[in-house]
């Protein structure tokens, strides 16, 4: 959408088996934990973006086919004002989910000021 300037950050995927999933992107594709509660969710960095692995069902957005797509925004108040209100399904102080038409979750985060373009 025109002006709010959304910059993918990220993706997060939805497991029954996190143990597995964190091992085969461990493993096989060689990448590193940055962050992680065991149980609940690994992190992955990828240079710009990032990868997370979540435990389905802990989620309090569920979404259809468990996946996330992060965007970051300028100014979230303005992309939220933009978009409407009543398409957002949660929205918190640095965060606003919003479902596409097949139902995938799609959060905008807050950038950060130090955030550069």
């Amino acid at each position: 959408m025109e002006g709010i300037s959304p910059q993918l950050v990220g993706v997060e995927l939805y497991f029954d088996d996190l143990d597995a999933a964190r091992q085969f992107y461990t493993e096989a594709l060689g990448l590193r934990v940055s962050d992680e509660e065991r149980g609940h969710y690994a992190k992955f960095e990828g240079g710009a973006s990032f990868v997370c692995l979540e435990r389905k069902g802990s989620e309090s957005y569920p979404s259809r086919d468990k996946a996330v797509l992060f965007f970051q925004v300028p100014d979230l108040q303005a992309a939220i004002a933009a978009i409407g209100r009543d398409r957002f399904v949660q929205v918190e102080s640095q965060w606003a989910v919003l479902h596409d038409p097949e139902g995938h979750n799609v959060l905008l985060l807050q950038a950060d000021s130090s955030s550069t373009r």
